[in-house]
């Protein structure tokens, strides 16, 4: 791959996958206590993951790591993130770092993400934005619903994601970093999983269903004996606004150190940046969402 090509890719991964210019919940379907007794007797494998999301619920926190990668130009590039995750709150922060340049020297400075009910907040977000301010977007106003716009997939919105599922079937016992898993291969349906998420990711998923080519997400999950997700690997397709062909995504989430403390604040209503971005063309204020004039506790 020559200089300018993988310059390209580069600039494609930032445009959509980090960058805002993709932007143009009922709760679960059965009750989280069973899903542990399902996963260890081998039940339904459809009726397991629809309750996928409660039983993280029911987990607290945990420390996440992510991956997405895109396909495009005949380049491969992949964008990892590393963080903690709520989800009684639902509030996340993660260290996203974008590719590195022909020579493995990093051109962006990592993305400090925040993951709110409603909303992204993104620190190092791009050109023109001062070192000291986030930009803040709500993800029901992206077409992809924030499951590839951070370049991290919300780990609560890819665990919803699995309440649409429609089909699935159970592999067998594997292990993930040591702990021992079930392994289910299946389909999802964006426009199901809205149906039934949560009413905080009910508009994002919406959102999703309506802007991907496909609101069919093909996944693999594992799932360790109490029901947790310890691994999520889920395959979206969007349509990029300057490209005619879909551009395929592969977002993995790996769980794990369940319970660990997960303080996560939200910027304070002054440390938001109202102004525009370079290269967007938008102005994005402080108004509305989760962010108020103190943080969040």
């Amino acid at each position: 791959m020559d200089r300018r090509q993988h310059r390209h890719a580069g600039r494609t991964v930032v445009a959509v996958g980090i960058m805002l210019g993709l932007g143009t919940a009922a709760t679960g379907c059965s009750p989280s206590g069973a899903a542990a007794e399902d996963v260890k007797g081998g039940g339904d494998p459809v009726a397991v993951l629809h309750r996928a999301a409660d039983t993280l619920r029911g987990a607290g926190s945990s420390k996440a790591t992510t991956s997405m990668e895109m396909a495009t130009g005949g380049t491969r590039v992949t964008i990892r993130g590393r963080g903690v995750y709520d989800y009684r709150r639902r509030l996340g922060r993660l260290t996203v770092v974008l590719p590195e340049d022909p020579t493995g020297a990093s051109e962006h400075r990592p993305i400090t993400e925040l993951l709110a009910p409603g909303a992204l907040f993104m620190k190092n977000r791009g050109a023109g934005v001062p070192a000291d301010k986030w930009v803040r977007v709500e993800t029901a106003s992206l077409s992809d619903g924030n499951l590839v716009t951070g370049g991290a997939t919300d780990p609560y919105a890819a665990a919803e994601v699995l309440r649409g599922t429609r089909t699935a079937a159970y592999l067998g016992r594997t292990e993930v970093a040591g702990t021992p898993v079930r392994h289910y291969r299946g389909t999802a349906d964006l426009g199901v999983a809205a149906r039934y998420a949560s009413a905080e990711g009910r508009a994002a998923l919406a959102a999703a269903a309506k802007g991907f080519a496909t609101a069919r997400v093909p996944f693999d999950a594992y799932l360790d004996d109490q029901g947790r997700i310890r691994k999520l690997r889920q395959r979206f397709s969007f349509v990029n606004g300057r490209e005619k062909n879909a551009v395929a995504v592969a977002s993995t989430t790996l769980l794990y150190a369940f319970g660990v403390p997960a303080d996560v604040r939200l910027p304070r209503r002054s440390d938001i940046y109202a102004g525009r971005i370079a290269g967007d063309g938008t102005a994005h204020g402080a108004a509305g969402g989760a962010a108020g004039d103190e943080p969040a506790h």
